[in-house]
Parts: C-alpha cells; structure tokens; sequence
C-alpha cells in the first residue's frame, strides 16, 4: 500500500488553489504545507502532496471515490476549478463495475476518479 505520494507542479499557488476545491468532494483537506509543498488529508492521514518543480512530467493519478456521485462531484468541481475534461463520469470496460471520471489539471496531469461498484460484479 502507498503511504503517500507527490504530484510535481508548475504554479504552487494555482495548483494548491485547484486542489483544494477539486478535492474537496473526495473528503480531502488541504493541512500542511512546507515552503511551496502542499499536503492533504483524507481523512486518515495525509496521503497526497503537491510541490512545485521546474520541470513537471504529466502523470496519471486515481483518487478512490466512496460512491457514484463523489465521481460525479469531483468530476464538475474540477472542471468549475480549471481542468479540462477527459473523461466524463461513466462506466468504463477496464471490468465490471468500474466508474470513473477523467480531468487534465493545468499542469497535463490526468487526475481520475474512480468508485469500484462491486454490486456489477458477477
């Protein structure tokens, strides 16, 4: 299991701003921050983290929704706080009961949602 990770970026303050409302839906909260780091908790502990670079490589990341319609909210906040779509929320054939939405955040990181409805597992 991942205890944490960090997501670079190219404006911290843009990108902490986007975070934070994106997030929200998820349960996250932004609370720590270290110079131009930021972290957020979900709740359990604090799991994911921004910090600015220079340079920033575009990356995939799936957050774990707790039901269809935190994908759904975490999918129009996002866009309402500046990303791009890429994916609206659906079902998606990666296997049964995968449900998912897909955004670029301004960095070109493809952030996901995702709920896993076991009740569409055969």
């Amino acid at each position: 299991m991942i205890a944490h990770t960090t997501l670079p970026v190219s404006d911290y303050k843009k990108s902490k701003a986007f975070y934070t409302q994106a997030l929200t839906p998820l349960g996250y909260k932004n609370n720590m921050e270290f110079g131009e780091a930021a972290g957020f908790n979900d709740g359990k502990n604090t799991d994911f983290w921004i910090v600015y670079m220079n340079t920033v490589i575009p990356i995939h990341l799936a957050f774990e929704a707790s039901n269809q319609k935190e994908v759904e909210a975490f999918y129009h906040t996002a866009l309402a706080a500046g990303a791009t779509d890429n994916g609206s929320p659906g079902y998606r054939d990666y296997w049964p009961g995968y449900y998912a939405a897909f955004v670029y955040d301004r960095d070109g990181h493809n952030i996901e949602a995702v709920w896993y409805d076991y009740g569409k597992v055969n």
